[in-house]
Parts: structure tokens; sequence; C-alpha cells
């Protein structure tokens, strides 16, 4: 495994994080927002897939991580968030990227130790991690978390002689 993008997804802030994995050594190479500026979803879903499309094409990853949809208290938002994840997703699928989902409270885990973990817990311990000289904006960390959350999930499958043949590894098609 060597560079992997993690995204955070959103309609109106989509976070992402570039890693790259050497043996157990996890490089930082990037990370950001894409803050979309129009009140129309279907051109917000369109920036989200052109600015991740780019993402992708400038480093180039090999594999592509994602948050799952958590059940918001609002049904509107939370159908916004699921089309939201489905265009960074079909940004991926277009770049032949496998794309592999993964739970908040898997995610927050894999980076604080704790599903519970608030998300300046999360920024706190990606700055220590990768040695950055601030904390990044929640969303990027939050998907540099997953990013995280992909490689060490990945590690112990490979560590417990299992295959990365499941779902969670499989390409959408």
């Amino acid at each position: 495994m060597a560079i992997i993008l993690g995204v955070d997804p959103g309609s109106r802030i989509t976070g992402y994080g570039v890693i790259q994995c050497q043996g157990r050594q996890q490089i930082y190479l990037g990370s950001g927002c894409i803050r979309t500026s129009s009140d129309e979803l279907a051109i917000r879903l369109k920036q989200i897939f052109e600015g991740l499309t780019e993402i992708i094409r400038q480093y180039q990853p090999e594999q592509f991580a994602i948050e799952r949809v958590f059940m918001a208290k609002n049904a509107d938002s939370a159908l916004k968030l699921g089309q939201a994840r489905g265009a960074a997703i079909v940004a991926a699928t277009f770049a032949d990227l496998p794309v592999a989902e993964y739970s908040a409270t898997q995610i927050k885990s894999a980076v604080v130790g704790t599903g519970r973990a608030q998300k300046a817990q999360v920024q706190h311990m990606i700055q220590q991690l990768f040695k950055l000289p601030a904390a990044p904006q929640a969303d990027a960390a939050d998907a540099l978390g997953v990013a995280l959350c992909h490689y060490h999930t990945h590690q112990s499958l490979v560590a417990m002689g299992g295959r990365a043949s499941s779902r969670t590894y499989g390409r959408y098609r």
C-alpha cells in the first residue's frame, strides 16, 4: 500500500487527506477542503466531483477511503450527505481506485483510541502523528483520519493473514 486518499464528505465542505505509507511509516502528503460555492445541490456535487478528480490527478493515490453515511437528525441533511458521498465515490471509480468505507466510530478509534472522540481530539492527534506545525481544519483532519483508519485496517488484515477482498475493499462496479 503506498498512497491513500481519505475523504470526509459533505455537501458544503468535503475534507480530503493524502498520506503515503511505507512499511509502518505514514507520511503526510497533503490535506484540505473542497468548499462548494453554490446554493444549487447539483452544482455543489459537480464541484465535489471535479475537486476530487483534480486531487486524484495531482497525488495519484492507489487507495481511496471514505466515511460512511451516519443517520443525522435531519433526513434532508442525510440525503445531501449521501449524494456528496456518491459524487466522491464516482470520482474515485472514474480513476479505477478501489473504494473502502469506514464508520465514524472506526475512524475515531483508529486515530484517538476511542470511537467517542471529539473533533478537537482528532485534530490534535492528527497534528501530533504527522508532526504538523498546526492542527489541520476539522474536515481535513477527519479525512486524514479516514486514510489512517484504512491503513491500520489493511495492516491488521495482512498481519492476520487475511485478504482485503471484502465489500469494504472491493471496487464499485
